[in-house]
């Protein structure tokens, strides 16, 4: 009996359809007159221009979503997944202080559905805009066996560029620095093995809070940095604080400053019966994106975050500690998430 490749499962015309889609769709216009050759080829080619760098260097990174595709697989809402997929990139990317310039994506699926890969696309392209990051390639890769007809997997990478002569991290951070939290959106993109074990007996009634996409911070961090003298970023994800350990220099420490935990967080601390301390290791508990400045920088950062209507507040300082390690009074935790 004769057999084709659609016949095993995969079908080459729909993913024909899905790039031609692609390379119609215009409504991603970030840093397009440095595309020289996008969607479709073999390579995507850029044109990389660094005469605002002393130092140019550039910058990678790569990630993807984790088991948060299972509830989108399980919802059949797909739209925001590409902005949690950029997201988890680029906010990991500007931490050292890089300008996004480009991103791919890698989509896995048991089954090419066109409206389901078009969902997650859109929102991906969408978030690229926004990160100001050129979508310039990709892979769509269905893989019948490997995966089951309506399961699927992401991945991105990101690129970026940065003057080596001002980069961010542990070289500049100091004792008596201020660390600032940005809020997060939610859970973001991290803790959705645990996430879905707690929420398992009624998860639809949280399927709003659990889906909502990973908020983005290029955009608010280059704002910020052409005013500011930042220090270091650290981006709050899996391990929750103990990121904030990743860009402190040794023979330091974070003392941190209780803070009101958004109520989704609690309910998970309360339905998995998890101490303070396991919480705060694990998930973001409110915080997306936490910033190193100088104390006597603290009242102009304030002004720029009144002027740009962004919120924000002081999660504590740099101290001087023989073990790399964040403390908090965890008892004053419990007084102000009464």
């Amino acid at each position: 009996m004769a057999i084709d490749y659609k016949d095993a499962g995969v079908d080459i015309e729909k993913g024909e359809a899905l790039v031609s889609w692609l390379q119609a769709d215009k409504t991603s216009s970030a840093h397009s007159d440095k595309i020289v050759s996008g969607i479709g080829g073999f390579a995507a080619l850029f044109r990389a221009q660094f005469q605002n760098y002393e130092k140019p260097c550039l910058v990678s990174a790569t990630d993807g979503v984790g088991t948060k595709v299972m509830l989108a697989s399980q919802f059949k809402n797909y739209s925001g997944i590409g902005q949690d997929l950029v997201a988890m990139c680029v906010n990991d990317l500007i931490c050292c202080g890089a300008d996004p310039l480009f991103f791919l994506d890698y989509f896995a699926c048991g089954k090419l559905d066109l409206e389901m890969a078009q969902s997650f696309l859109k929102g991906l392209r969408q978030a690229c805009e926004m990160a100001n990051c050129a979508l310039i390639g990709g892979e769509t890769a269905e893989m019948p066996g490997v995966y089951q007809k309506n399961d699927f997997d992401c991945a991105g990478f990101a690129v970026g560029v940065v003057d080596e002569t001002k980069l961010w991290g542990a070289d500049r951070v100091k004792v008596g620095d201020k660390i600032i939290a940005f809020p997060s959106s939610g859970f973001h993109s991290n803790g959705y093995s645990l996430l879905r074990k707690v929420f398992a007996e009624d998860i639809e009634q949280w399927q709003d809070i659990l889906l909502k996409p990973t908020q983005l911070y290029p955009s608010l961090i280059a704002k910020l940095k052409t005013e500011l003298d930042i220090h270091a970023l650290a981006h709050i994800t899996g391990g929750g604080m103990d990121n904030l350990l990743r860009v402190i220099p040794e023979k330091t420490g974070v003392s941190l400053n209780p803070w009101k935990v958004p109520a989704m967080f609690r309910e998970v601390k309360q339905r998995a019966e998890m101490s303070w301390e396991s919480l705060l290791k694990t998930l973001n508990c409110g915080i997306g994106m936490a910033m190193f400045i100088a104390a006597e920088d603290f009242d102009q950062f304030s002004d720029l975050c009144l002027n740009l209507k962004q919120d924000y507040w002081l999660l504590g300082e740099v101290i001087h500690s023989e073990d790399k390690t964040w403390q908090l009074d965890l008892s004053q935790m419990d007084e102000v998430n009464s």
